[in-house]
């Protein structure tokens, strides 16, 4: 199993929670936080599978205290985890 922790950076804008994950330039919403990680978890994991299916670079996660250095007032950073199973080889 590979397994992967991003930075996502969240924050309430009207009548939703916006997520951003800086470091896969992806960005979600959902009406409840909960459901806007499950959904960053779901495009960060088909981010990562996309990537490594077809042998692309893609950014490694940034340090979490640079982040949430960084972060404004109204804003809070989570860690999405995101696990993958191992690729299959062939023979």
């Amino acid at each position: 199993m590979q397994r992967f922790l991003y930075p996502a950076v969240f924050y309430k804008d009207v009548d939703e929670y916006k997520v951003l994950l800086p470091d896969a330039n992806i960005s979600t919403e959902g009406v409840v936080m909960e459901e806007a990680y499950l959904y960053a978890q779901e495009f960060l994991k088909a981010y990562l599978e996309y990537a490594i299916k077809y042998d692309l670079d893609y950014n490694l996660p940034t340090d979490y205290d640079s982040i949430e250095k960084r972060l404004k007032k109204d804003q809070t950073c989570m860690l999405v985890y995101v696990t993958l199973p191992s690729e299959k080889h062939k023979d």
